[in-house]
């Protein structure tokens, strides 16, 4: 059974930092490319970031560019997401997905995590 459970979301000031984590499960983690999505009350989910199975390739939303990092540690299987320069339009959940490459059509159609929240606010 595949198993993805997000952590290291909390509340952080406009500004501020976190480091998100995916611990992985049930599955080869190292042959599955990995993504991050985030979801923000009453809103669709919106593709920030996904890695390559070996960590070499990564792609960003513009929306986070030069200020989210996304890498993984395949002997943990471990997924991370570095959040900098944070913004109230941050606030969100965050889940991690499983072989999603990009934004795609439906999100549904991928696994992830009970996710975890990203409240950025003064």
């Amino acid at each position: 059974e595949v198993q993805l459970v997000e952590s290291g979301g909390g509340l952080v000031q406009p500004g501020g930092s976190l480091r998100l984590s995916c611990a992985a499960s049930g599955f080869t983690f190292r042959a599955y490319r990995m993504s991050w999505v985030r979801q923000a009350p009453g809103k669709k989910f919106e593709w920030v970031s996904s890695i390559s199975t070996g960590g070499a390739t990564t792609i960003y939303a513009d929306s986070v560019k030069g200020r989210f990092t996304i890498s993984r540690d395949n002997a943990k299987n471990t997924l991370y997401l570095q959040l900098n320069s944070l913004s109230t339009e941050d606030t969100a959940m965050y889940y991690c997905t499983k072989g999603q490459w990009g934004s795609v059509s439906d999100y549904t159609a991928y696994d992830r995590g009970q996710g975890t929240q990203v409240t950025v606010s003064s």
